[in-house]
């Protein structure tokens, strides 16, 4: 089963929902605000991926974080700061159930379901 994972009231998020209901491909959304985000979920995620890759440094979570929080970044206080602000966590991140991708592009997607 497909899940995208987000939140709904992202403009992203929207348009990856968009293409995947135009493309006909079933899915799962899985909202954090809504659904939240477990440990054991967010230990899936960074299995595959890296926690510099999740980490969205380029939204309004991030530039609202303290300059200190900020600079001493590591693996361990990004997985504490992706479970207390699960909007942090780039978006969408997409999980095929055999690959997970994060981020939008309709070519991207058109490659992964062709």
């Amino acid at each position: 089963m497909v899940t995208l994972y987000g939140i709904k009231n992202c403009d992203t998020i929207k348009k990856a929902r968009a293409w995947l209901q135009a493309a006909g491909i079933e899915y799962a959304f899985h909202d954090y605000k809504k659904d939240g985000l477990s440990a054991e979920l967010l230990d899936s995620f960074l299995a595959e991926l890296s926690w510099e890759d999740l980490l969205n440094k380029r939204g309004t979570t991030w530039r609202a974080l303290p300059d200190d929080v900020k600079a001493g970044i590591d693996a361990a206080s990004a997985k504490t700061l992706m479970l207390n602000n699960p909007s942090i966590i780039k978006r969408p991140l997409l999980d095929t159930g055999s690959r997970k991708v994060l981020g939008f592009s309709a070519a991207d997607y058109a490659a992964l379901f062709n």
